[in-house]
């Protein structure tokens, strides 16, 4: 049977996808005139008729949605106890439905990631099926992990305050820039902020678990 990551892997792969969705974002808006990062969506990169958008689409969104899957069937495992025990030998995993609930919602959130490289928007008709199926995984994205935070939070924090604490930090952040109105804060501005405190949750919430 295959083995599911550790938590360990689970971390690293959370990290390795916010490293490589960053790099994605500065280096191919480097070569795009007039791509501004505090005025413009993160997906417009990937939008058809934009150069090289099909690569930026696999290597911003769907190989680091990918690995954060990955990550979230890591937490999942330890929460079931999978490879990595939270419990002594013997005793039930620490955590609760809630968090294995949590978990798998976070796994849908990562999914719902990958997905908008999949469908990509369209400049040109911002109406059309494309452009509605990305921004409906977009919406997906934060509304599954904002619940999976909570869940997180509620299922884990008796036995793992500290856990908890960094997926709650996660989805107030993740909830707040994502549903913060633009006269408030610019919405690319909110996207970024939005997306760093979605790896660095998976990231911290997974190494905690140790």
């Amino acid at each position: 049977m295959t083995r599911l990551p550790s938590n360990p892997m689970a971390a690293s792969c959370a990290l390795a996808a916010g490293l490589l969705c960053l790099a994605s974002l500065v280096g191919f808006a480097l070569p795009l005139p007039g791509y501004v990062h505090a005025l413009m969506p993160v997906g417009l990169l990937g939008a058809h008729g934009v150069p090289r958008a099909q690569a930026f689409n696999l290597l911003a969104f769907i190989t680091p949605g990918a690995l954060m899957a990955w990550s979230a069937l890591g937490l999942r495992a330890v929460l079931v106890g999978g490879p990595v025990a939270l419990a002594p030998e013997g005793k039930a995993p620490l955590g609760s439905w809630r968090a294995r609930i949590g978990a798998s919602l976070w796994l849908l959130s990562a999914i719902a990631f990958a997905a908008q490289g999949v469908w990509s928007l369209d400049p040109g008709d911002l109406d059309g099926a494309a452009s509605q199926r990305h921004a409906s995984m977009w919406t997906l994205w934060w509304i599954a992990f904002v619940p999976g935070a909570l869940l997180l939070t509620t299922g884990l924090w008796r036995a793992r305050r500290a856990t908890a604490a960094w997926a709650l930090g996660g989805g107030v952040l993740m909830l707040l820039f994502a549903a913060l109105p633009p006269w408030l804060l610019p919405g690319p501005i909110a996207q970024r902020v939005a997306l760093a405190a979605w790896f660095l949750a998976y990231a911290m919430v997974a190494r905690s678990l140790r």
